[in-house]
């Protein structure tokens, strides 16, 4: 039994999610002609009040396509210095929209609406112009910790107070949700774009989506099509994600009690310095100065268990659907016994 808890991307479709995945209609969706994409489609933009959905084969992908309907050339993204555009997408800002970042240094990955209004540069010629402010929902080197939405009000009214756009990227935002007994609509009146995965905690094999009002995305296919996202038949991945919304958006809080246990027992026992706080399905704790990361890293893939190196002397736990009960009994006892 290999206990993978490296990330929650690794689930497997279930039968039944296959099931959905064969039984979907499907056709062109180049042409725009592939229902099930469609129908996703219609339902997410419903869900979050938004004119318009767009399907993605990656949640970079569905980021680097926000940041380039939000920005022009030269600008500059204000986001945190956790932020996924920032470690995680291979430059793709820089790349993709010829823009820079300017990072916060937040909270766990979260920032306040007075951290953004002082990062904005002036405006004269030889600043960047500051055009947008990015969020991450859940955040992921922030160990899973969630935005207090009041806060993301004060941050939008920043925006408006300077013509600025707002994208979140909620990759796990479906995880927040539940952990903050939030629903969508909230979501979509604040901002301006929105991405979000199912091939994370909704247990999808690939698959995103980018939301957002008419005007903004009248754009956003042709810049899948340049990013070379487009593709054919994609119901097929259409179909598993909406048995996802149906079957796996609920049980999320499962995954949260077992992260929260984790943390717990982690945070007994001598050899772990510290762990976050745990708000959804991800752990992040650091081991004693002498107790070696990789080492222990490489103790627990010998007991078939799997966990990941964040960097900085950070480790990562994230919990997910395929984590099954016996295995989080064997996880525990282990971590008993360190």
């Amino acid at each position: 039994m290999i206990i993978d808890l490296r990330s929650d991307t690794v689930t497997k479709p279930s039968k039944a999610m296959l099931e959905a995945m064969w039984q979907a209609r499907v056709g062109d969706d180049v042409f725009r002609e592939d229902p099930t994409v469609n129908f996703l489609e219609e339902r997410i933009a419903k869900m979050f009040g938004k004119d318009k959905a767009l399907f993605f084969p990656s949640g970079t992908m569905a980021n680097q396509t926000a940041i380039k309907l939000n920005t022009n050339p030269g600008d500059q993204i204000i986001c945190d210095k956790y932020a996924h555009i920032f470690n995680y997408e291979s430059g793709g800002a820089s790349f993709n929209s010829g823009v820079s970042c300017k990072l916060i240094d937040g909270e766990k990955g979260r920032f306040t609406a007075k951290q953004v209004e002082e990062a904005i540069n002036p405006d004269a010629y030889y600043y960047s112009k500051t055009s947008l402010v990015e969020i991450e929902n859940t955040t992921n080197k922030g160990g899973g910790a969630c935005w207090d939405f009041h806060e993301i009000l004060k941050i939008r009214k920043v925006c408006d107070n300077h013509q600025l756009g707002l994208h979140l990227d909620g990759a796990r935002l479906w995880n927040a949700l539940i952990a903050k007994n939030e629903t969508t609509e909230p979501y979509g009146k604040v901002f301006d774009t929105i991405s979000l995965c199912f091939s994370k905690g909704l247990g999808c094999p690939v698959g995103s989506i980018l939301v957002g009002d008419e005007v903004i995305m009248r754009d956003a296919i042709r810049i899948r099509k340049i990013f070379g996202g487009n593709m054919r038949q994609a119901g097929y991945l259409a179909g598993a994600a909406l048995y996802a919304l149906d079957h796996n958006f609920q049980r999320l809080v499962e995954d949260h009690q077992k992260a929260k246990e984790i943390g717990e027992v982690l945070s007994k026992q001598s050899a772990v310095k510290s762990v976050y706080p745990v708000e959804t399905n991800i752990v992040i704790f650091e081991l004693n100065d002498d107790v070696g990361d990789k080492k222990f890293v490489e103790k627990l893939k010998e007991k078939n268990i799997l966990v990941i190196e964040m960097g900085d002397g950070k480790l990562r736990i994230v919990t997910h659907l395929d984590y099954t009960g016996p295995m989080h009994k064997k996880l525990l006892n282990e971590f008993k016994n360190l």
